[in-house]
């Protein structure tokens, strides 16, 4: 039977995670700007060169051999497809819908990671907290309104992304545990320039010199974009993924504030009560958790 993380630790990966998704949201406004100019598949070359680049010096400087045989395991492997997926499509649903609709669709991601915990890695998950998910799920439905103008063919490009990143961070859960940081994050951002050439080679479209602001975008994600994937790798391998992965859910008021700010998106009734639906199912989760920890009384004698 695994052994349930205490609750410092849960903690810690819940602060790792909320750090994590300030930081995605940040990139994703930066990566949906830059795509106003440059096409799709050079935004994920350059930014996935500038990450890959980032994370070789970081695992230089602290020592880490950049190729070994932990490298090509079978959690890696599948890490690099999902990631190519994932970072594929939602980055593909960034340049085509608003940003707060492809956050929002992103929250689903959390269910999918729980499942595949428990699944996988045999975390219990009482029914309780899977009440609490399923209204925060119910939050997404109401902001995104299927079978509306809202929710359009071009919103699956978020869905499947969500479910690249769920498997990625399933992936990084089950990954050699000899790996640090730096390593997954370097052959997370090789699998994104993979990524890059892929759908440059089927788009064949002409890349450009980007403009003075454009650069500036680019410039500015890269090392946004690897302290989030810094922090999110640190909080899938800190404390039970099922106490962690529901922090994901504050990165949707992260994107729907820069949505408002940056892109003029308009915060509706919908979003209101989708939000407050999905902070409600947060904050149980982590009272939840709370009370589920056993407590043990120091120097208390055992029984017979």
């Amino acid at each position: 039977m695994p052994v349930a993380a205490d609750h410092r630790e849960n903690l810690r990966g819940g602060i790792y995670m909320i750090g994590a998704m300030a930081a995605f949201a940040a990139e994703d406004a930066l990566l949906k700007a830059a795509s106003d100019t440059l096409p799709t598949g050079q935004i994920l070359i350059l930014f996935g060169l500038g990450g890959a680049l980032l994370f070789a010096v970081l695992a230089l400087f602290n020592r880490q051999a950049l190729v070994s045989a932990a490298v090509v395991s079978r959690p890696m492997l599948a890490r690099v497809v999902f990631e190519i997926a994932g970072r594929l499509f939602y980055m593909l649903a960034l340049t085509l819908i608003p940003l707060s609709t492809a956050t929002v669709i992103l929250q689903a991601t959390p269910l999918v990671v729980v499942a595949g915990a428990a699944l996988v890695f045999g975390e219990r998950v009482g029914w309780l907290r899977w009440g609490a998910i399923m209204l925060g799920m119910t939050g997404v439905l109401v902001i995104v309104q299927p079978g509306t103008e809202a929710f359009s063919v071009l919103s699956l490009l978020a869905v499947f992304g969500m479910l690249g990143f769920a498997g990625r961070d399933l992936a990084s859960r089950a990954a050699p545990r000899s790996l640090g940081t730096s390593i997954l994050g370097l052959y997370g951002f090789l699998a994104i320039i993979v990524a890059g050439v892929l759908f440059s080679l089927w788009q064949r479209t002409p890349f450009i010199v980007p403009e003075r602001d454009t650069a500036l975008y680019l410039a500015v994600a890269v090392p946004v974009g690897v302290g989030a994937y810094a922090l999110l790798m640190r909080a899938m391998r800190t404390g039970d993924v099922s106490a962690v992965t529901p922090f994901r859910y504050i990165r949707l008021i992260f994107g729907i504030a820069l949505g408002i700010i940056l892109f003029g998106e308009r915060l509706t009734a919908s979003i209101a009560v989708g939000s407050a639906c999905i902070m409600l199912s947060g904050l149980f989760i982590i009272w939840r958790g709370k009370r589920a920890q056993p407590v043990v009384q120091p120097n208390t004698p055992r029984k017979a």
